[in-house]
């Protein structure tokens, strides 16, 4: 079966590994430092903090910035569920933005509208997180340039979007945010099997999530009145640390990232022309910038969505929902949210077709046939 994403590993990142796996350091050693540094060298940020996951990224993330109980961040429901989830681990309450049904990012003037609402009654958030959904950026200067009268604070979650560019800077680079947010998951643009990074430009933020990753400890260096083996606990913390073994993988990867980039974009492009003219809409690049497109995503006829699905399944085509709303998950149903129109629409439609490197044009002629004879049947 052709699925929608995969990873792509060389012998250069098996070697990699082996190497690791030989060296003295298998946890945290050398290749974590040196993932951080390469990733955020790419991205232009002063530091970056490598985790277990993407999730963990977020959550630290929001903790940085003192997420807790009696704030508010606002997300997207157009995204895994994680995003939202960061914000309750913190204590604090969710929110919902609706979505551009043509991009499946957060609406600018949706936001604009909520943000007068919330301003009128006082309940302003605290943090926002908008997604950059398969990998194209949010228009990110007109959310913060919106956000900043109230002091809100900005998370990127840029979990997809790895190796695109905004405004020609590469997201990660937090011009117009405190924290962006990156996944290594396998079907990502690159993979430490599992892992995620958080870039700031703020030391402070940096030093904070650092923290909050690794148990909240401290180790006491170059001070002659400590003994050697001395560490200090500052908060509660968590270990999400990432491993060498993983980093190692991580930045073996890295050095196809940009190339990866360019021909995901190929694909997407020969995708579009495809489907050019046909009941099949791709999802529309907007923003200045280029998509890393983690996802290449369709819209089809919400009648014969369901039908079309389970034919590409059965016919071998690994299609996938990106995403079910989150606010459609009991556990948020249970707290009383409502669908969202522009999200709602936008899910009713969507299928996310195989898109990755290795990807050829005779197995996308092939998806292209498949979906159009799927939409005939249907």
């Amino acid at each position: 079966m052709k699925s929608y994403g995969r990873q792509t590993i060389s012998a250069e990142d098996e070697r990699a590994i082996i190497e690791c796996l030989r060296s003295d350091f298998l946890t945290q050693g050398p290749k974590v430092k040196e993932l951080e540094s390469n990733v955020a060298a790419f991205c232009g940020a002063d530091y970056a903090v490598a985790v277990n996951s993407a999730t963990s990224a977020l959550h630290i993330a929001c903790l940085a910035l003192g997420l807790k109980s009696g704030d508010t961040v606002w997300t997207s429901a157009n995204t895994f569920v994680a995003s939202a989830n960061c914000a309750r681990m913190c204590g604090a309450d969710v929110d919902f933005v609706d979505i551009d049904p043509d991009t499946g990012n957060m609406c600018v003037e949706a936001l604009a509208h909520k943000l007068a609402d919330a301003k009128a009654s006082s309940t302003l958030p605290k943090v926002i997180i908008p997604v950059h959904f398969s990998g194209q950026s949010c228009d990110m200067k007109r959310i913060a340039e919106l956000v900043a009268p109230f002091g809100i604070k900005i998370i990127e979650d840029a979990s997809h979007a790895l190796g695109g560019q905004y405004q020609g800077k590469p997201v990660g680079y937090c011009e117009y945010s405190d924290i962006s947010v990156f996944s290594f998951h396998p079907v990502k643009m690159i993979t430490t099997a599992e892992g995620g990074m958080a870039l700031t430009q703020n030391k402070q933020l940096a030093d904070t999530m650092r923290l909050y990753s690794s148990h909240g400890i401290r180790k006491v260096e170059n001070d002659p009145s400590m003994p050697p083996w001395y560490y200090e606990q500052h908060l509660l913390g968590f270990n999400y640390r990432m491993s060498d073994l993983n980093a190692a993988l991580g930045v073996s990867q890295l050095k196809n990232l940009s190339a990866w980039v360019t021909k995901r974009n190929e694909l997407a492009r020969y995708y579009d022309a495809c489907f050019a003219g046909t009941d099949v809409q791709p999802l529309v690049q907007k923003v200045d910038g280029v998509s890393s497109y983690h996802l290449y995503v369709i819209k089809v006829d919400p009648s014969k969505r369901l039908t079309v699905f389970i034919k590409l399944r059965e016919l071998g085509v690994g299609v996938q929902v990106h995403y079910i709303p989150v606010y459609q998950q009991p556990y948020y149903q249970a707290l009383g949210f409502k669908p969202l129109p522009n999200t709602q629409s936008y899910y009713s439609q969507c299928i996310s077709l195989p898109l990755y490197p290795t990807l050829s044009i005779e197995e996308q002629d092939s998806v292209v046939h498949l979906v159009r004879q799927a939409l005939e049947q249907s």
